[in-house]
């Protein structure tokens, strides 16, 4: 019997695997879930201040506190654990499996040293036979010796057969087994332990981690389409969509603790690192995008009541004569009336507000000279934007863009940028569409 026949009676291997290998594997798994049970614990000490105090551990466990590494310790040891006990359940089968085929491929070599003595006997019968001259008699009598060796030949290969099937059976029992065993060594790994994300895990998982920016790059770029009249989407249309991506982008910026933690530092520590100034201008940079938008919204919201006013005319009794249905109907189409109407109002507010002009445009702002230069900058101004804000976008999912360097160029040019022209373009639109407001409430 050698390794690359382990059962050559059989013809083939009803139980593959190593034992050795399953051995080795069950005790490598099992020391793992030992050791990470172990780091847990460290871990979880450090994390109750047991034994380690001072500015270094209060620093660590900030950094842990929250996060995800004692749960996957947890849960990996858990989970290897599991893994290993199945391996070893499958080694102590895969052993059965083995003793039986070698059983079974013992009783094959026994059947197959029959089968051959009983041709063998047959086949001197037959000879015996033939050259008495009786052959023909003799093979035809059911009761002759070559008619008995005939049996005795076809009784060795059913015996052979039997255990062949058996072989068989055993094979398919092995794979099902293999494959529960399987089965459950994949459900402990991937209910509990950490896994190595695929491609698709990896994306959702950065468009996770860098949705504002995502939504900021978004927005600018709708900035730029419309600048530039690159759709035929009314620029009204983009220009709001601009600043809800805008809300969203901000919204996200100020509810993340890191951003906030951030800030506050800058603010309060004079810690005014890169991370700082990133996240300044980021959370500056969607307020101020979205304030026009919002703008448009509530001034048109605000003026919708008093066009839908003048629209119904004066509702006389008649309301009383109509049946219930008929007050139904005329209900809804006063809803579908009052909500068109509101869309009305906030489009052409939306479209007045794109088309606001500057503060620094404005004729009482040293004279209206700057509106020239205003006129020149907005255009360039506005496509630089967007390039910075889709290079940060860029420079999240390629670590070769993302440098010190190129974020501190960033924040140069986006900084002059923002004070220079999107606050002034920002307070022109928030001037255009709160000037009327009081009237309209």
């Amino acid at each position: 019997m050698t390794d690359t026949d382990p059962y050559p009676h059989l013809g083939f291997n009803p139980a593959p695997g190593d034992m050795d290998m399953v051995r080795d594997i069950h005790r490598k798994l099992s020391d793992c879930a030992i050791e990470m049970e172990k780091a847990h614990s460290k871990v979880t000490r450090l994390m109750n201040g047991s034994y380690w105090e001072g500015d270094a551990a209060v620093a660590f466990r900030e950094q842990l506190r929250g996060g995800p590494l004692p749960l996957n310790l947890k849960n990996g040891a858990h989970s290897v654990d599991k893994a290993a006990k199945q391996l070893d359940l499958w080694g102590a089968e895969l052993e059965e499996f083995q003793r039986r085929a070698k059983k079974l491929d013992g009783e094959a070599k026994a059947a197959r040293d029959a089968l051959q003595r009983a041709q063998g006997h047959a086949d001197k019968v037959k000879e015996t036979s033939e050259k008495s001259g009786t052959g023909h008699h003799v093979h035809d009598d059911g009761g002759s010796a070559l008619g008995r060796a005939n049996r005795g030949v076809e009784t060795a290969q059913g015996e052979l057969d039997g255990v062949l099937k058996r072989a068989r059976s055993l094979a398919g029992e092995h794979e099902d087994t293999a494959r529960r065993r399987a089965r459950h060594i994949s459900d402990a790994t991937h209910k509990l332990a950490p896994h190595e994300p695929n491609a698709w895990d990896r994306f959702t998982d950065w468009v996770g981690d860098n949705l504002p920016d995502i939504l900021s790059a978004c927005a600018a770029v709708l900035g730029v389409i419309a600048l530039l009249g690159l759709t035929a989407v009314a620029p009204w249309m983009l220009f709001l969509a601009a600043g809800l991506l805008s809300g969203m982008a901000f919204g996200l910026r100020v509810s993340d603790p890191e951003v906030l933690a951030s800030l506050e530092d800058g603010l309060t520590k004079g810690e005014l690192d890169i991370d700082f100034w990133c996240n300044l201008l980021g959370v500056a940079g969607d307020f101020l995008g979205m304030l026009p938008g919002l703008g448009a919204v509530a001034k048109g919201s605000m003026k919708a009541p008093e066009l839908l006013s003048a629209a119904a005319g004066p509702v006389g009794e008649a309301d009383d004569v109509l049946t219930l249905g008929q007050k139904i109907a005329r209900a809804g189409v006063r809803a579908g009336t009052s909500i068109k109407t509101v869309g009305v109002s906030i489009r052409a507010e939306a479209a007045a507000a794109e088309g606001a002009v500057s503060v620094l445009s404005h004729p009482r702002v040293f004279g209206g000279r700057m509106a020239p230069i205003v006129e020149k900058v907005d255009k360039p101004a506005t496509i630089l934007g967007a390039s910075t804000a889709v290079y940060g976008v860029a420079s999240s999912f390629i670590d070769a863009l993302d440098n010190d360097t190129a974020r501190t160029v960033t924040n140069l040019l986006d900084g002059p940028r923002t004070l220079g022209i999107d606050v002034p373009a920002t307070a022109g639109a928030l001037h255009f569409l709160l000037r009327g407001a009081g009237e309209a409430t």
